[in-house]
Formats: C-alpha cells, sequence, structure tokens
C-alpha cells in the first residue's frame, strides 16, 4: 500500500509563517538590548557582563522606545498603503487576500490602527519626513475609497486626484524654503525628502496594473522587511544608554588634579565605576573624587542648521513642543579641565 502526503494549503502555510512570525518577533527586542551592551562593551566580555550587573532593564527598554518609537507608524502605514494599493488593482480583492499577507494585513487593519499612527507618526517623525507622511495619508485615505465605494466616480475624483494634488501643492510651497537652503548647503537627501512625496505621491492613490501590481508592492514590502533590521540594529546601537559624566579626581602625593571623562556606571560605597570611550573601566576610589558633572550632548547652533520657516528640520513635533534643558555655557570638566 503506498501513502502520498498531501500538498499542504496555501492558507495554512502562510498561518504556519504567520505563527512563526509572530512568536520570533518579541525577540528581536531583546536581541537589540544584548548587542547594545556588547557594542558598549567594545566586544570585551567581562566589560559587558559588568554592565549587565549595573544597568537598570527599565533604562535600556526606555532608551529603546525612545529611539525606536517612529518605527512603529513607519511600518503600520506603509504595510497599509502597499497592501490597500495591491487589493484596489487585483481584479478579485478578495483572492487577493487569500494569495497575500500583504493584501490580507491590509484588508484586516482597522482605521483606528491607521489614525493612531498618523497621529504618532506626526509627533515623532523629523520634519524631513513630514511631506512623506502628508502624502501617506492621502493614499491610505483614496485607497480606502477606491476600495469601498467603488462606484462613486465623483468622489473618487475628488479623493484620488484632486485633494492629492492639492496637498502637493501646499506642501511643496510650505516647504520651498528649506529646498532652497538644502541645495545650497549640499544636502541633496533632505531636498529629496522635501520635494520627491509631494511631486509623486498622486501616483499612488489609484489601482495599478495587475501585471504591475505584485511588483510595485511586494518587492518593496520585502525590501523594506530586509533592511528595517540593520536600520534598526544601527540607529539603536548608536542610542546612549548611560549618561556621559566628568569626574574631577585629586592626584597622588601633590599630583595635579585631572579630569576622567567618560559614561558613569555606577556609584557604591568605595569607587565610582566610569566606562571611558575605548571600552577601558575605570574604578576611582570615592576618597579622591572632588567633583562630579553631567555632560549633555552638544547642541548645533540654529545657525548651521537646516531650517523649513524657522522649524529645525532634524526637530520632531515633539521635540519642538516640549520643554528642553538649554545649555548656555560648557562646563570645563567636560572638556577635560578642572575647574
Amino acid at each position: 500500500m503506498t501513502v502520498t502526503s498531501l500538498p499542504r494549503a496555501p492558507r495554512r502555510v502562510r498561518r504556519a509563517q504567520l505563527n512563526w512570525l509572530l512568536t520570533a518577533l518579541p525577540a528581536f527586542p531583546l536581541v537589540l538590548l544584548v548587542l547594545r551592551l556588547w557594542y558598549l562593551s567594545r566586544q570585551d566580555l567581562p566589560t559587558m557582563l559588568l554592565l549587565v550587573q549595573y544597568i537598570s532593564p527599565l533604562g535600556m527598554i526606555s532608551a529603546l522606545i525612545i529611539t525606536l518609537i517612529w518605527t512603529v507608524p513607519a511600518v503600520v502605514l506603509v504595510l497599509r498603503a502597499l497592501g490597500g494599493l495591491l487589493l484596489v488593482s487585483s481584479p478579485d480583492p478578495e483572492d487577493a487576500a487569500r494569495r497575500s499577507l500583504l493584501a490580507l494585513t491590509a484588508l484586516r487593519m482597522p482605521d483606528w490602527v491607521v489614525a493612531v499612527a498618523v497621529v504618532l507618526a506626526g509627533f515623532t517623525w523629523q520634519l524631513r519626513l513630514l511631506p512623506a507622511l502628508i502624502m501617506l495619508t492621502a493614499v491610505i485615505v483614496a485607497l480606502t475609497a477606491v476600495q469601498r465605494y467603488p462606484g462613486e466616480r465623483r468622489m473618487l475624483a475628488v479623493v484620488t486626484l484632486v485633494v492629492p494634488i492639492a496637498l502637493g501643492v501646499v506642501v511643496l510651497i510650505w516647504v520651498r524654503p528649506g529646498v532652497q537652503t538644502a541645495l545650497a548647503a549640499g544636502d541633496t537627501a533632505t531636498a529629496v525628502l522635501l520635494v520627491v512625496p509631494p511631486l509623486l505621491g498622486w501616483l499612488l492613490t489609484g489601482p495599478v496594473p495587475p501585471r504591475a501590481a505584485r511588483l510595485a508592492t511586494h518587492w518593496p514590502a520585502v525590501a523594506a522587511m530586509i533592511a528595517a533590521p540593520f536600520v534598526i540594529g544601527v540607529v539603536f546601537l548608536r542610542a546612549p544608554v548611560l549618561p556621559n559624566s566628568a569626574v574631577e579626581v585629586a592626584g597622588d602625593d601633590g599630583a595635579p588634579v585631572r579630569v576622567i571623562r567618560g559614561q558613569l556606571i555606577t556609584v557604591d560605597d568605595t569607587a565610582t565605576t566610569i566606562l571611558q570611550r575605548g571600552g577601558e573601566v575605570v574604578f576611582i576610589p570615592n576618597d579622591q573624587v572632588r567633583s562630579k558633572t553631567l555632560c549633555p550632548e552638544p547642541i548645533r547652533t540654529q545657525k548651521s542648521r537646516i531650517t523649513v520657516r524657522g522649524w529645525a528640520i532634524d526637530e520632531s513635533t515633539l521635540e519642538w513642543v516640549a520643554p528642553t534643558r538649554r545649555a548656555t555655557e560648557v562646563d570645563p570638566r567636560c572638556l577635560g579641565r578642572p575647574r
């Protein structure tokens, strides 16, 4: 008797793949935290174990959230836009949802999730990305209207053509001073981010030819999925997790006072532990410590930054609205000089 194995249904295979993805996803932040400590210790295992012992997990998680919170709305909005484009470009949207996980994600994504993602992106994305956010929102609204009201031609003409083109013109007028400043400063990437979305965003508000739909949606989604872990990793590996400090230390036997700069790991009853830039850990006896200070990150002057109508392009709405501490003068200890 011969037993032949039946091929697994495509839907069951996709569900199994999705289950594996959802199972592995929570491990990604943990891997990022471990890699951050490994990078901070300069690949030295004893130093890394020392950092694990003293660094607060809450502090690490806070740094992770503050650094990468902008990626959450980016993933949501890109998936919704690409999936919606695939749905409206397919002759049978239901069949497209059965065949494509991207289309299924867009079909089942609630509107309130998209709204929350837009608000979160508006607060956390830098100004240079806001034109892309505005046009991405217009694309999602237009694709949703095409999907839900296919017979309303007048409304679709307004939503898919008039509104995106009008928004693009308004955005171009608003960012024009920043584009001119960026081109004068040689910052072509910023100029492209400010100009391209308003110019080309309206092209994605309606269906594309069915043969080109998969090429225009799946491959960009795959490329983004492959590049996202590397981009997120590079961004988080540079995020500070320890305070930059300068410690004024008294010398032995009349030696001059010196200043040790680095990242403060911990202070206990006997010593102050500093991680220097080269990865060397220094234990300073507390009886030799004369003073300590926190050293803020250097702040660029407003004249050296590209702005759009007084708003720096590397600032988000949250950074612009929230109160900030401005250092009026630099502590000499942060420059390596005693007081």
